[in-house]
């Protein structure tokens, strides 16, 4: 009688579980649909994303490998397109432009003189000197005709007469050097002098350029119109030019407008198009939006980008960087991790 009764009440709770569970289930699924189809309305496509500036982050580094000699700007400071955020110790390169700036000086002088030719005193001293020259010749002249007219006359001997036209022959070649120095002094200067002191005024005013070019490198400026987003090098650190190994001063960002760069998954690139709007939210603002609209869509797939720490969260998808334009004035911390909604509104 006892197993009877219990066979009874074990039949009755399995029938109230079941009773139970169904209409439990048919009360619930509605609830759960409604809820679903209220997501998938507000949205289309969903990514993990990251904020950044308009112009993305520039990583500005020095030309040239040195020791940060002064460091202008801190972080979160603003800065203007052309103003100077750092310098190198230069020092060197300051001798070197002074040396190349007084070695143009002298190459122009080198010019002028060619082409100005002989001074006014040189001239006339050339002059006085074709003169003086002139009148010792004309003397020897006159000498050796008059002892010609002496051994003629067997007044003197040929020895006498003969060394007093060799004294004429000495006299006269004296006279034609002369007169070459006051003709080379007194003409224009040549062509082909002129242009090889132009082209020596030319190589120096070249390394000059060079210098200051140098120079120039030993100051940072703002290539933008922006905010200093990091400072990574401090007054006194050196810093390298390397091109495998990037060593940047500052990261900047043009702050005036923001952007995020969404992960989205390659199932879903078709749902996406330009101008479509969009919005994010953050852990730390709550279930506040932030509206935009797509401005880009990539062109190539890729790895994925932004990381949400989530356990079950997949690392090895393919995803195409889509980048949203949020409205003006919005204001969140670069770097943010967001989560990203496109809708289908344009």
């Amino acid at each position: 009688m006892n197993k009877r009764v219990f066979i009874i009440l074990a039949v009755v709770v399995l029938t109230g579980l079941t009773v139970t569970l169904i209409w439990g289930g048919s009360f619930n699924t509605p609830s759960k649909q409604s809820r679903s189809i209220q997501t998938t309305q507000d949205w289309i496509v969903a990514g993990a994303g990251r904020v950044e500036p308009s112009s993305e982050d520039i990583k500005l580094g020095a030309e040239l490998s040195g020791k940060l000699k002064s460091v202008f700007v801190e972080e979160g400071e603003t800065v203007k397109r052309g103003q100077i955020l750092a310098e190198l110790v230069n020092s060197d390169y300051q001798a070197q432009v002074e040396s190349a700036r007084a070695e143009v000086a002298q190459k122009e002088a080198e010019l002028r003189k060619v082409i100005n030719g002989a001074r006014r005193e040189e001239r006339r001293e050339a002059l006085s000197s074709v003169h003086e020259a002139e009148a010792v010749m004309n003397h020897a002249q006159a000498e050796m005709l008059r002892y010609q007219k002496l051994f003629a006359a067997g007044v003197v001997s040929r020895e006498e007469a003969e060394s007093y036209a060799k004294e004429y022959e000495v006299a006269k070649a004296k006279h034609q050097v002369n007169l070459q120095r006051h003709t080379l002094i007194d003409e224009d200067a040549r062509e082909e002098d002129v242009a090889m002191a132009q082209a020596n005024l030319s190589a120096a005013r070249a390394k000059l350029d060079e210098a200051q070019a140098l120079l120039a490198k030993t100051f940072l400026h703002s290539p933008i119109d922006g905010r200093v987003l990091r400072k990574h090098h401090r007054a006194g650190e050196s810093v390298s030019n390397g091109s495998t190994v990037p060593d940047p001063i500052f990261t900047l960002g043009d702050t005036r407008s923001l952007r995020v760069r969404v992960d989205v998954d390659e199932a879903d690139i078709s749902k996406i198009a330009l101008h479509q709007k969009a919005y994010v939210t953050a852990d730390a603002y709550g279930d506040k939006k932030f509206w935009g609209y797509v401005v880009r869509i990539g062109q190539e797939l890729g790895r994925k980008n932004v990381r949400t720490d989530e356990p079950t969260e997949r690392v090895d998808m393919k995803i195409l960087e889509t980048l949203i334009q949020l409205d003006d004035k919005t204001e969140l911390p670069i770097g943010l991790r967001v989560n990203s909604f496109i809708t289908t509104e344009k």
